[in-house]
């Protein structure tokens, strides 16, 4: 039976992954280990021969065979110019995207490391440098497939989703519808300011946990998210703490980022606006994924009068920051 949008990977037991794998002429030695994934299923693998690899089981109807296909050309193209990325597996049969009993899945080899320490002006030079050469590559033409980064999709979709279900206490609906469309006001007054930035193919969620750091720098991981979008979209989520922290850091990124790539300054005001959009789009993607077993063992505070609370308040955060002036940079 194929997967269901409610329970999507019931079916995806030990056994079905080392059959997946084994149809692809991998063959595991029955050791398995379940990486941090919760949109998609990513395992370790042992293989007979010794090596370890990973393996990715793509969640069904998420994306079609194209827009994957697209995403692992993106990463193919980056690391022909030996950029850091990595890349999915080709199999012996051909191509890098494979089925089995209604899971489509890749594979990738295993990429050793640690997590980089943002708090050192030396490392965030050192990925604003490869975020430049990944978005030299990405500006050279665009995706066909994969989509955009947009209000509409990150902001209005989710927003309209929470409100038509019943996550929200019905004491706090008001509250969070209110201060969700005042948010998303904020937001459009800060693209129009910004005006007509260009678009690029990005990583799209690029934060620390997918850079994977060894001697020899970072590695960048986990493409899932990439679409079109302006190229702070992939240096924001490096920025944390108070103003002065964060034009610091920002400063450091861009020293490394435009020895490759041109940085459009108007892109500074979409900074607290891409921000207050992923605050929104991430409590519509765990409500979207509620019917999944894994997302409410994993999120058990989501539906809680304390959770949106929180977010209201983190709401309003963001509508001041919104008004203040973006960060400028030396």
């Amino acid at each position: 039976m194929p997967p269901t949008t409610s329970s999507p990977y019931a079916s995806l037991t030990p056994d079905l992954i080392l059959d997946a794998l084994d149809s692809v002429g991998l063959r595991g030695d029955g050791r398995l280990l379940a990486l941090n994934s919760y949109e998609n299923r990513v395992y370790q693998v042992h293989l007979e021969d010794d090596s370890t690899i990973v393996v990715k089981f793509y969640r069904p109807l998420r994306w079609s065979d194209a827009q994957i296909l697209e995403e692992h050309a993106f990463v193919a193209e980056l690391t022909e110019r030996e950029i850091p990325a990595v890349a999915p597996i080709s199999f012996a049969s051909g191509g890098t995207l494979s089925q089995f009993a209604d899971f489509r899945f890749a594979v990738y080899p295993r990429c050793g490391g640690r997590t980089p320490e943002l708090d050192d002006p030396a490392t965030l030079e050192w990925m604003g440098r490869f975020i430049g050469r990944i978005h030299a590559v990405g500006a050279l033409h665009p995706f066909k497939e994969r989509p955009t980064l947009d209000i509409a999709t990150f902001g209005d979709e989710p927003r309209a989703f929470l409100l038509m279900h019943n996550f929200i206490p019905a004491d706090l609906v008001a509250a969070y519808g209110s201060v969700s469309s005042m948010a998303l006001a904020g937001i459009r007054q800060l693209f129009e300011r910004a005006r007509d930035v260009s678009t690029l193919r990005l990583h799209g969620d690029c934060h620390a946990s997918n850079v994977i750091w060894d001697g020899d720098g970072p590695h960048f991981v986990d493409f899932d998210d990439s679409r079109v979008g302006p190229a702070v979209q992939d240096l924001w989520m490096l920025l944390s703490g108070e103003r002065e922290a964060m034009t610091q850091q920002l400063s450091a990124v861009l020293s490394g980022y435009e020895d490759f790539c041109a940085f459009d300054a108007r892109e500074l005001h979409l900074i607290e606006a891409l921000r207050t959009l992923r605050l929104i789009h991430y409590a519509g993607w765990i409500a979207r994924r509620w019917d999944d077993p894994a997302f409410p063992a994993a999120f058990p505070w989501f539906n809680t009068q304390r959770y949106w609370q929180d977010r209201i308040l983190e709401l309003r955060e963001q509508i001041a920051l919104m008004d203040e002036a973006p960060l400028q940079v030396a």
